[in-house]
């Protein structure tokens, strides 16, 4: 079993907050997810999330014009200078001051970040350079009043205007020029959001909070012209500071012409978008994010109200406008084409892209609006079921990581997912609003939904292997209920817990054994099916929180409150193992916590429990940080490892010692608060909408500091993956990022080289060269390889392949080759070939078959064989659908050809195609 599992994705969430941009080509989209980066491929409906974490949730993030360089900012200012092609952190910089705005130039030279009410502009480290101190000041600008909130850099990267919160904008120019002065751009009542210039550099917009739009305009006026401009500050500003104190007068064209014009208002627009019905019906809605796409002249406009509209300038004509969300809007962008739209909203976690010309959506993907509570895989491993407290039930797609369908029946949270183990066409849902829920995935629709003679509440669910019986478990009558899924009949009624049930399973090996868990600290195996409905009982110490079968069902493990593992062999009715992880599990502090994380209690236990594929290994997660791996095979469990879900400082519970100088004379950590910024509209946030008239709301009302917690842990069926609802989204750690087959140094010579293999390949000793090729373990290579072979020596090169090569030859075929390569033909021959011939060595899995054991075949048979099935699944789905479109398409022209021909037999038509 390997243990080096490492970060893959996040599935559960889209976006946190932040800014959302495109990258230079258009068809990829960079999102903050807390303290990660997604991308998501437009064009190919997939997404990834990079592997570096920023220390707080990611406040700004920037991509150099190359796409090269990519700068995440945090919250404190903190910086992450990454390589965008590879996800390798290359520097850490501290700005010292939470940041507004990050902007490359165009030319990609130079960073302009705000800093306060002054911006700073810094040399762009090289990505390809190691330095000691890459970050180099260039100069640093004052003159506003309040902190800075955007930058925008001219075309020709030689001047960038600014705007503040003190209801100004700024024009700067990169290097000192003689006898200029920043101009002002005032008038404006509110603070001002954007400002922008046009394609040919005559003209300035400018948008505030208010909705007001101002376009300045002005004439060419002479360099050394003693004339004052009306619009800027009556006290003289100095040049800027400069770290070297030299100044150029050089200028590009476009430059000169901005900065020598004598810039004034020329119009004043207003937007007048209607506010909130609930606290601002009476006033218009406010601008909380504002883009520009200079090419196309288009003024993109994100509203409080979740409104956007389009707006064409100089003319201020509103092409579009549109409500899609029910939040305000965060976050906008808009293409290099000028075609597509990216929208995020914070408070749902929505991330939208629409395409404004044909008026349809490119993306549209929302996390879970609260925590997930649970979440199961399909049996093939395609799809990632999860349930949360918002009473949403979604399906995730692992291929592409999107979410393809949401189910909003639920009205309360959802407790419990579970699919049957024989076919993925249905999943089942327990909540807390007293139903159990099974919903077909061919049709997409609530086809039965289950409930007990008196309303409670339901904590828990399971599914019997044959999907014929599905039970759930309920915390106010303590008892377990059984309901046919045909029928949708109460089959029975199982009683004799003393406490809430917490947690169901059924013996995945089809015995008919329910496994129940209650609070009243014992764990009951039901035989469900037959007729005595005995049920037999073990003991523990502490309240049962999680239990979990063997694959094989010949042992159950059980949490418990106390932190401890307990294993019982089922068919014996004995304890055979205790695993103590209140160690491993703690960790992390809390912010409201009066004690140290070493001595605190709470938190010191599993509340999910989940086997690996081949029963070697059990993962564990529970109110913690942590989620922890351990090999059970011995006779003592051991410690394989640790992984931390999250080192995001934003989340409560990932520091191990607090600052006592952050708190405040009432004893309050004031981390632990958090204050909602201006630009998320606080005023309107704070409404009370049952109060008739209410208008200004609780202004008290604070939002507090989520925990890092992992509710539900859950292996794939193929072994090469696990995925934790956790307080950040759903994390995905996988195996595929590594090597696909195993690495045997003792097999390696000097003559082994990629030459050699290539030249035994051409010599067409194809078993030779095939082995040789899995002993290097390079993916080109062994796909050169592999590809060689022709189809006619496939069943004799696998009839004399090792046995200890069989693993890693299903693992390729089923996890690489089957996907990345259209020979789909070829690679069923070699599936074919290899299940014919080494059937029942496969079929013997983990026992001795002809002197090989699990161990000479090349790993865990189980999760290869897995592998392959998941691989040929998809395989079949996407023949299936050509072929489905190609019925179609045959079945389209034949109908043309008979309208042909009854229209000539007809002599309704003049003219017959030949």
């Amino acid at each position: 079993m390997k243990a080096n599992y490492k970060f893959s994705n996040i599935c559960g969430t889209v976006y946190c907050q932040g800014n959302v941009l495109f990258t230079a080509d258009g068809n990829s989209l960079l999102s903050p997810v807390g303290n990660r980066v997604s991308s998501f491929d437009l064009l190919n409906n997939k997404s990834f999330t990079f592997s570096f974490e920023n220390r707080k949730n990611i406040a700004r993030i920037a991509l150099s014009p190359d796409g090269n360089v990519l700068i995440s900012v945090d919250g404190d200012g903190r910086a992450l200078l990454v390589n965008n092609k590879r996800g390798v952190v290359l520097h850490h910089f501290d700005f010292k001051k939470p940041v507004k705005d990050i902007s490359f130039s165009p030319d990609g030279k130079f960073i302009a970040v705000t800093h306060g009410s002054h911006i700073q502009v810094w040399k762009t480290p090289n990505h390809l350079v190691r330095e000691f101190a890459p970050f180099v000041l260039h100069r640093t600008y004052t003159g506003h009043m309040d902190d800075v909130l955007s930058i925008q850099w001219a075309e020709d990267s030689q001047c960038f205007i600014t705007t503040s919160r003190d209801m100004t904008a700024r024009l700067f120019t990169l290097y000192p020029v003689k006898d200029y002065r920043p101009k002002t751009f005032a008038g404006h009542r509110d603070a001002v959001l954007g400002a922008y210039f046009s394609k040919d550099g005559n003209t300035i917009y400018t948008v505030s909070r208010d909705g007001a739009v101002f376009t300045w305009k002005g004439k060419v006026e002479a360099p050394n012209s003693d004339s004052s401009d009306n619009n800027e500050d009556d006290d003289d500003q100095p040049i800027a500071s400069t770290s070297n104190g030299l100044s150029s007068s050089s200028s590009s064209p476009l430059s000169h012409k901005i900065i020598h014009t004598r810039w004034g208002v020329h119009r004043r627009e207003y937007f007048n978008v209607p506010g909130s019905n609930v606290s601002t019906s009476s006033r218009p809605a406010k601008v909380i994010t504002t883009t520009y796409h200079a090419s196309s002249s288009l003024l993109i406009v994100g509203f409080s109200t979740g409104i956007f509209g389009l707006w064409e300038l100089p003319a201020f004509t509103n092409l579009h406008t549109l409500s899609i969300s029910q939040e305000s809007i965060s976050s906008l962008a808009v293409s290099p084409s000028g075609e597509w739209l990216a929208f995020g909203a914070a408070h749902l976690g929505q991330l939208l892209v629409w395409e404004w010309q044909s008026e349809s959506y490119i993306l549209k993907q929302q996390g879970h609006f609260l925590d997930l509570n649970t979440l199961t895989y399909s049996p093939d491993g395609q799809t990632v079921a999860t349930g949360g407290d918002d009473g949403k039930l979604k399906l995730w797609s692992m291929q592409s990581s999107f979410c393809f369908v949401t189910f909003n029946e639920h009205s309360a949270p959802i407790t419990g997912v579970a699919f049957a183990r024989y076919g993925t066409n249905v999943v089942f849902s327990a909540s807390l609003d007293g139903t159990v829920r099974a919903y077909d995935l061919v049709r997409y629709r609530n086809f039965r939904t289950f409930t007990s003679p008196s309303p409670v509440q339901f904590n828990c669910i399971a599914v019997d292997p044959s999907g014929e019986v599905v039970a759930a478990g309920s915390t106010d009558t303590y008892e377990v209920f059984l309901w046919s899924v045909q029928t949708g009949k109460l089959l029975d009624i199982l009683t004799g817990h003393e406490a809430p049930v917490s947690t169901l399973e059924f013996c995945p090996e089809g015995t008919n054994q329910l496994a129940s868990g209650s609070w009243d600290r014992s764990v009951r195996v039901w035989s469900v099916f037959g007729r005595s409905r005995a049920s037999e009982a073990f003991t523990l110490n502490a309240d049962v929180l999680a239990l979990t079968w063997r694959p094989d069902g010949k042992e159950l493990a059980v949490s418990t409150l106390d932190g401890q593992i307990t294993f019982f062999d089922v068919a014996q009715s004995k304890q055979t193992n205790v695993i103590n992880g209140r160690n491993d599990i703690s960790g992390g502090r809390l912010t409201s916590s009066r004690t140290s994380a070493a001595n605190s209690t709470a938190g010191k236990s599993f509340n999910s429990l989940a086997y690996t594929a081949d029963g070697r290994c059990v993962l564990a997660g529970g109110n913690s940080k942590y989620v922890v791996l351990y090999d059970v095979r011995e006779g003592e469990g051991v410690l394989l490892r640790k992984f931390t879900i999250s080192e995001n400082l934003s989340l409560d519970g990932t520091e191990e010692f607090l600052d006592s100088r952050r708190v405040n004379e009432a004893g309050v950590n004031i981390d632990s608060l958090m204050i909602e910024d201006e630009e998320e509209d606080a005023d309107r946030r704070r409404v009370d909408s049952t109060l008739p008239g209410a208008q200004g709301g609780d202004m008290s009302v604070r939002k507090y500091k989520r925990a890092a917690r992992t509710k539900c842990v859950r292996f794939s069926p193929t072994g090469r993956s696990w995925a934790a609802a956790s307080t950040e989204g759903l994390l995905i750690y996988s195996l595929d990022s590594l090597n696909t087959a195993d690495f045997d140094p003792f097999d390696l010579s000097l003559d082994l080289t990629p030459s050699s293999v290539l030249s035994t390949l051409h010599s067409k000793s194809y078993l030779p060269a095939l082995v040789m090729a899995f002993r290097l373990n390079e993916a080109p290579l062994l796909q050169t390889v592999f590809e060689g072979i022709p189809r006619g020596d496939i069943k004799l090169v696998v009839r004399q392949l090792p046995v200890m090569y069989l693993g890693p030859l299903l693992r390729f075929v089923g996890g690489v080759f089957l996907k990345r390569t259209p020979h789909v033909e070829f690679g069923l021959l070699w599936v074919h070939a290899v299940l014919m011939i080494h059937g029942r060595v496969l079929r013997a899995g983990g026992g001795a078959v002809g002197g090989y054991s699990s161990s000479n075949m090349g790993g865990d048979m189980p999760s290869v064989l897995r592998v392959v099935k998941a691989a040929l699944g998809e395989c079949e789905e996407t023949l299936s659908r050509l072929c489905d479109q190609n019925m179609s398409n045959l079945s389209y022209v034949i109908d043309q050809i008979g309208f042909h021909h009854y229209a000539y037999c007809g002599q309704t038509i003049d003219t017959i195609p030949h």
